[in-house]
């Protein structure tokens, strides 16, 4: 049995508690905010601030819906000494992962998703339900694909980069760093670094922090 603690008394972390996580007990959850402490999230408790990690004996996971704060956050527990080993991947029971498909360490993969061959998910990465990666697909750490996306064969999504709910992405597009794709999108080519872009075709309509 592994115990987990959950970072961050948020939405994803209600998700994640629901999910069928095998031989993973969930524990706990940690959260800054003060004023949850001694709370409860989804029936867990929350024990305390992130601050606390280095005294529980068990692995954490992420559950920020933010790629750019989770890579933050990470960074902070570094500081603490809490290294990559201290991180668990937490994929749903329905999910089945081929041997030629690779997960990385802290990285949420909830239930519904479908994984055909060859796909890498990089670390700390959140994929939501029914999202569904075919042949060759890359996705880098931090990345978020929301409820229904879909990745043709050889897509490439980039570090932090954000798909919104139901997009589609073309067989051998990329998804840049710190992307974003509105929800229902269909991305016909590949969208560079920092770029807003949605709509049918998707098209550049601005950048990440609000820039036109």
């Amino acid at each position: 049995m592994i115990d987990l603690v959950l970072l961050a008394a948020s939405g994803l972390a209600r998700e994640l508690a629901a999910a069928d996580l095998g031989e993973a007990r969930i524990i706990g959850v940690l959260d800054d905010d003060a004023d949850l402490h001694g709370t409860e999230c989804a029936g867990l408790p929350i024990l305390g601030g992130l601050d606390r990690a280095q005294e529980l004996d068990a692995q954490f996971v992420l559950c920020i819906g933010s790629g750019r704060a989770r890579r933050e956050v990470l960074s902070r527990l570094g500081r603490l000494g809490i290294g990559e080993e201290r991180f668990a991947r937490a994929v749903d029971g329905s999910v089945r992962v081929p041997p030629s498909c690779r997960i990385g360490a802290g990285s949420i993969v909830l239930a519904g998703t479908v994984l055909t061959t060859d796909a890498a998910v990089g670390s700390h990465v959140v994929i939501m339900p029914n999202v569904t990666l075919t042949h060759d697909t890359i996705v880098e750490d931090f990345a978020t694909l929301a409820a229904g996306v879909t990745l043709g064969g050889a897509v490439r999504v980039g570090e932090a980069a954000y798909l919104g709910m139901n997009a589609s992405v073309r067989q051998g597009v990329s998804i840049g760093r710190d992307a974003v794709v509105g929800m229902g999108a269909a991305v016909l080519q590949s969208v560079p670094a920092g770029q807003v872009w949605a709509g049918v075709p998707a098209r550049p309509i601005g950048h990440k922090g609000g820039e036109s």
